[in-house]
């Protein structure tokens, strides 16, 4: 684990000073304090995380972690598990809600194969398969402390990559049937959270096979005991590969000093993941939209975050992330091209001149 408690340890949280000249820039804009509301708030965290006031994210990298999860085997979701290969595929193809949004957005989609159940080579997709999917939580643990770490350090190293193109801003997102149900116990086992307020319905459960959902996560809570003061164990015992793969581009995002976008709920567990293994992270994310999944709300609770979009969407797959790029566009041309006070009088004097 070196390589990752270095990366851990040099990670610097927002520069305060940068914050506090966009907060002074938005302050003497020609307009009420405050009233263009969390879009200042999102561009003075920008210039935190940069140390610019001018900030375009045109260069957007999505980063998609797909992988399987044991789980399944107990009934947790109303899909097969091979909609994990299929869809995955479908991402390359531009065919799923991710891939149509993210042309729509001009974002950079990167699909990782980090652990789904199945050999495949697809034209675009990244092989970085740790294995054929993780155990059944309710049965033992998901993997092992080593491939626990492994899929953070992937997620690190796709980062990475995007940096070294040029990225401007990333988004998280994911592929993998039964992965609400590990998020949600990743959730329980850091905040001890109720799973009768905290679980939902995933792609949509009979109401008993959400019952046998929260059964099943609470036994598998109960069997592998997760140690919510050591993150790593949290994953290995109860997460997912694509949980720790996206904690890792959380990570390398702080690492790196480049925004990143927070999907749903699998997206906001791997969040609160990378949060708990270092608390600066946070400097770096930004919430998208407020997932209709209950335990959601909850891990922005503990992150003290506030997604920028109420849309009532649920797919997943970083679509929430494909539609907020312009909203952090748009955060950027308040601060750069709104004149001030100053300015815009000198524009209303003219005016006067001419009348």
């Amino acid at each position: 684990m070196d390589n990752l408690e270095k990366i851990l340890s040099d990670i610097k949280g927002a520069d305060e000073n940068s914050k506090a000249k966009a907060k002074e820039r938005l302050d003497n804009l020609a307009k009420p304090l405050g009233s263009l509301g969390h879009l200042e708030s999102i561009a003075i965290k920008i210039s935190g995380i940069t140390g610019k006031l001018d900030n375009p994210m045109k260069n957007r990298h999505l980063i998609i972690m797909s992988s399987d999860n044991g789980i399944v085997e107990e009934g947790v979701s109303c899909c097969p598990q091979n909609i994990t290969l299929i869809q995955t595929i479908n991402m390359l193809r531009g065919i799923t809600g991710v891939g149509v949004l993210a042309k729509h957005a001009g974002a950079k989609l990167k699909v990782v194969d980090i652990g789904i159940n199945a050999d495949v080579e697809y034209p675009g997709l990244y092989n970085k398969k740790i294995r054929k999917g993780t155990w059944n939580i309710s049965k033992g643990p998901a993997m092992t402390r080593e491939e626990a770490i492994k899929s953070i350090m992937i997620g690190i190293e796709m980062v990475e990559e995007s940096v070294r193109e040029g990225a401007e801003v990333l988004g998280t997102g994911e592929m993998g049937i039964g992965n609400t149900s590990t998020s949600s116990a990743v959730l329980i086992a850091f905040t001890g959270a109720d799973a009768d307020m905290v679980v939902g319905k995933g792609a949509g459960l009979t109401e008993e096979a959400y019952e046998n959902k929260k059964r099943v996560i609470k036994q598998a809570l109960e069997i592998n005991n997760p140690d919510k003061n050591d993150p790593i164990d949290v994953l290995a015992k109860v997460g997912g590969f694509d949980i720790g793969g996206m904690a890792g581009c959380f990570i390398g995002a702080a690492y790196y000093r480049i925004p990143i976008l927070i999907d749903g709920l699998i997206s906001a567990a791997a969040a609160l993941l990378a949060y708990r293994l270092n608390p600066l992270v946070v400097d770096y994310m930004f919430p998208t939209h407020c997932s209709a999944e209950p335990g959601y709300k909850r891990i922005m609770e503990e992150l003290k975050l506030q997604p920028m979009l109420n849309l009532d969407m649920r797919l997943g797959e970083g679509s929430g992330c494909a539609v907020a790029y312009d909203i952090l566009d748009a955060a950027n041309d308040v601060i750069t091209k709104m004149a001030t006070f100053e300015e815009a009088t000198i524009v209303n004097d003219f005016l006067v001149d001419i009348r």
